[in-house]
């Protein structure tokens, strides 16, 4: 147990000196997208999954923004600098928010479908109940 702890210490101080601050950021990023989903999957444990595309999409969209973070600091990442030669971290950057655009808006596109069968149903139903209403009352 104690080597444990002496190489997680170790492992933590040397990534303090030896890490850009460049990438902490992005990996602090990464550990808040992992609770994220780590929350939204107890969260579908204990209570459910009633609105199952809500829970679809959001874990989707955690998991999506995870792998585009791990590929923004993998080029980011000065040591793959011989991998990623053509690729200027401005670059990368604006890769990474086009790509969580995009992915956003597929989010947005799939809850909104989840809120048009809603209404569509509601509306058949509230169509249903005017028709029997009129049917009967006048």
């Amino acid at each position: 147990m104690v080597q444990a702890v002496q190489v997680i210490k170790k492992l933590l101080d040397d990534y303090q000196k030896s890490t850009p601050s460049r990438l902490k950021i992005i990996d602090a990023y990464m550990v808040y997208i992992l609770l994220t989903g780590i929350a939204q999957f107890v969260y579908c444990l204990l209570v459910g999954t009633f609105p199952f595309n809500s829970f679809l999409s959001g874990f989707i969209s955690t998991v999506t923004s995870f792998v585009l973070a791990s590929c923004l600091r993998t080029q980011v990442n000065e040591e793959n600098k011989s991998e990623f030669s053509h690729i200027s971290p401005e670059r990368a950057f604006a890769d990474f928010i086009f790509a969580h655009v995009v992915l956003h808006l597929v989010v947005a596109n799939f809850l909104e479908t989840l809120f048009l069968v809603i209404l569509f149903i509601y509306f058949s139903n509230f169509t249903r109940l005017l028709l029997l209403f009129r049917t009967y009352c006048f």
